[in-house]
Order: C-alpha cells, then sequence, then structure tokens
C-alpha cells in the first residue's frame, strides 16, 4: 500500500493549474509557494491567477512565483520605464504595475530600464534584434520560457508534446544567440519555465 502510494505522489504534479516549475518534487514547489509566495501576493493578483485558473489556456498564464521574481527584479533594478511584450491575462504585467513607483511611465527608444517578452517563440530573436536599442544600456530584458519544459536539454527525437516539439528549435536557437551577443550580460534562472535575464552593457 505505502508503495502504491508513493507512485502516486512521484507521478501527480503541482497543484498550482498551470505550473511551469522545473523543480521535479510537489512538495517542495508548494512550500515556495505556501511560504514566501501566496502570504505576500497582492490580493489584485490572486484574483487574476484564480481566474486564469479556470481558463482552458491556464498553462499560458506566468507561475506566482515568477511573478514575485519580476516584482523583486524590478525594485532592485529601480525601473520606472518598461514595455511588456505578450501579456495573456495580464499576470505578470500586473506584478510589473504594481512593483513600479509613482513616476513610472512608458518610455522612448533606448531608455527602457526593463523589457519583458512572453509572447511567440518563434519570433523571439526578431523581437530581440529590435529591444536591444530600445533598452538603455544597463537596463534588462528578460525572455520567459528559455528551458522550454526542460526539452531544451532533451534529444530531439525525445517523445515531446507537439506545440513544445514545434517551438523547441526557436527557443533554443535565442538561447544561443544571446550566449554569443556581446552586447549583453546573460543569466538563465529555472524560474517558471525557465526565464534569462540579459543586461546590455553597450
Amino acid at each position: 500500500m505505502a508503495e502504491e502510494k508513493q507512485t502516486t505522489t512521484t507521478v501527480s504534479r503541482h497543484s498550482e493549474v498551470g505550473h511551469k516549475s522545473l523543480l521535479q518534487s510537489d512538495a517542495l514547489y508548494q512550500y515556495i509557494l505556501e511560504t514566501s509566495v501566496y502570504p505576500r501576493e497582492p490580493e489584485a493578483m490572486k484574483e487574476l491567477r484564480d481566474i486564469t485558473a479556470k481558463h482552458p489556456w491556464n498553462l499560458m498564464t506566468t507561475s506566482a512565483d515568477e511573478g514575485q521574481f519580476l516584482a523583486m527584479l524590478l525594485k532592485l533594478i529601480n525601473a520606472k520605464n518598461t514595455m511588456e511584450i505578450g501579456v495573456y491575462t495580464g499576470y505578470s504585467l500586473l506584478a510589473t504595475a504594481l512593483a513600479l513607483p509613482e513616476d513610472g511611465k512608458k518610455a522612448c527608444h533606448g531608455s527602457y530600464d526593463f523589457i519583458f517578452v512572453d509572447a511567440d517563440k518563434d519570433n523571439y530573436i526578431n523581437y530581440h534584434k529590435r529591444l536591444i536599442d530600445l533598452v538603455k544600456v544597463g537596463g534588462v530584458i528578460g525572455y520567459d520560457n528559455t528551458l522550454w519544459n526542460g526539452s531544451v536539454a532533451e534529444p530531439a527525437d525525445a517523445p515531446m508534446r507537439k506545440y513544445v516539439r514545434y517551438y523547441r528549435d526557436f527557443v533554443m536557437e535565442l538561447n544561443k544567440a544571446l550566449a554569443a551577443d556581446p552586447r549583453i550580460e546573460i543569466c538563465m534562472l529555472p524560474v517558471g519555465d525557465g526565464i534569462t535575464l540579459c543586461r546590455r552593457i553597450s
């Protein structure tokens, strides 16, 4: 009986609907959510997360821990001028809006403090070509889903869901291009479905 229960726990995924964390332990991820994320989550974000969880495409939402990370990052870099490309139901956008100071606003060419991209993966390279000129030197671009369900580390012939396989090569192309771009410093983090931060240095 104990053996059967253990198998069930291993197969199950995290309880947050639409969850995309790469953590392999349900209990560990749930601990993170219940200990440091949910208790500090603004009520408006909680309401939006609950509504989004009922949507048939809820797997596209930004995870709550990533929302918290983005809010902390914006405050750490004192971002005022931001842009977001790809908002779905707006969870990450709301996290950004709530983290900005009162004088935060839209910016002009070459003066963005922070740009977050969570849109069509097959256009990520095209976005980067344009965004690098919009963010200021010292500013940050964040690309979401850069570990793409963990598929980037799998062999090309590994079994994958159709949409994962379709976008996998585009995500890998972006990762390779970012690593070779001398205009930025990068940091790839296993938060949510993977987020790569690019700090423009020239």
